[in-house]
């Protein structure tokens, strides 16, 4: 896939698609750390873990039967 750059204001914009986006598990609030190697320009996910709402989701299920338990390891 061949890409140009968008003016944006005084900068320059690389719009990446949905579909890339969706593959990455990507939004617009994800943060991204940019970097350059050689010629390439280098743009990776910064927080690639589950998800705050996925984990906090875990966490409710879990509470019940683990919350004691968790609760005395943490002491």
């Amino acid at each position: 896939m061949i890409k140009t750059l968008q003016k944006h204001g005084n900068s320059q914009a690389l719009v990446i698609e949905k579909s890339i986006l969706d593959a990455l598990g990507i939004d617009s609030d994800t943060e991204l750390a940019v970097s350059v190697s050689a010629q390439s320009l280098i743009v990776t996910p910064v927080n690639v873990g589950l998800g705050r709402e996925v984990v906090a989701e875990s966490i409710k299920k879990l509470r019940p039967r683990y919350g004691q338990m968790l609760k005395n390891l943490a002491e």
